[in-house]
C-alpha cells in the first residue's frame, strides 16, 4: 500500500493552513524537512528530510524512513544500527512545508550515527569575533566503528 497525499498546488491558502487535507509541500528537490523529537523528553534528536516515498513508508509502517541527501537514497532509520524510531505522532506546520515527528527511540537510545542520543551534541560559543563548537558532554551510547 502506498499512501497518497493531496496535491497542495490547487488548494486555497486557507485550506492549506486550516483544512484537514494532508498536502505536504515538498521543495524543488522533492524533500520536506523533518525535526525528530523523543517522546517523553521532547529532546530534539535529529533533523532530516523525507521525500514522498519516505513519508509514505513512515506513515504505513510506523517506523521512521528518511531520504539521505548525502547518499541519495531511501534510509530506514536504524536498519543497520538497530536504533529504530517508532513513530508516536507526526505533525505538519501551518503551510505544510515542515514536519515535526515524535518517536520512541529504540535500541540503545542513540539517534545520531556518532552513537549519541542526539545529533545536536555541540553548541556554538562566541569569543570576540570567533565562533567555535563546544561539546555538551552527551555520551556515546555505542561506538560507530563497531556498528558501521
Amino acid at each position: 500500500m502506498t499512501i497518497a497525499f493531496t496535491d497542495p498546488a490547487p488548494l486555497p491558502h486557507a485550506e492549506l493552513e486550516e483544512g484537514t487535507a494532508f498536502a505536504p509541500r515538498f521543495d524543488a528537490s522533492g524533500l520536506v524537512t523533518v525535526v525528530t523529537i523523543e517522546a517523553g523528553t521532547n529532546d530534539v534528536l535529529m533533523l532530516a528530510h523525507m521525500n514522498a516515498e519516505a513519508l509514505s513508508l513512515t506513515l504505513e509502517t510506523g517506523i521512521a524512513h528518511y531520504w539521505s541527501r548525502s547518499r541519495a537514497k531511501l534510509w530506514k532509520k536504524g536498519e543497520t544500527s538497530g536504533e529504530l524510531q517508532e513513530v508516536v505522532e507526526l505533525r505538519t506546520d501551518c503551510d505544510q512545508d515542515a514536519i515535526v515527528m515524535t518517536v520512541h527511540q529504540t535500541g540503545r537510545g542513540a539517534a545520531c550515527h556518532t552513537g549519541r542520543k542526539s545529533c545536536f551534541y555541540r553548541r556554538a560559543v562566541v569569543a570576540g569575533s570567533a565562533v567555535t563548537l563546544q561539546d555538551t558532554g552527551l555520551p556515546k551510547l555505542f561506538d560507530p566503528k563497531d556498528v558501521y
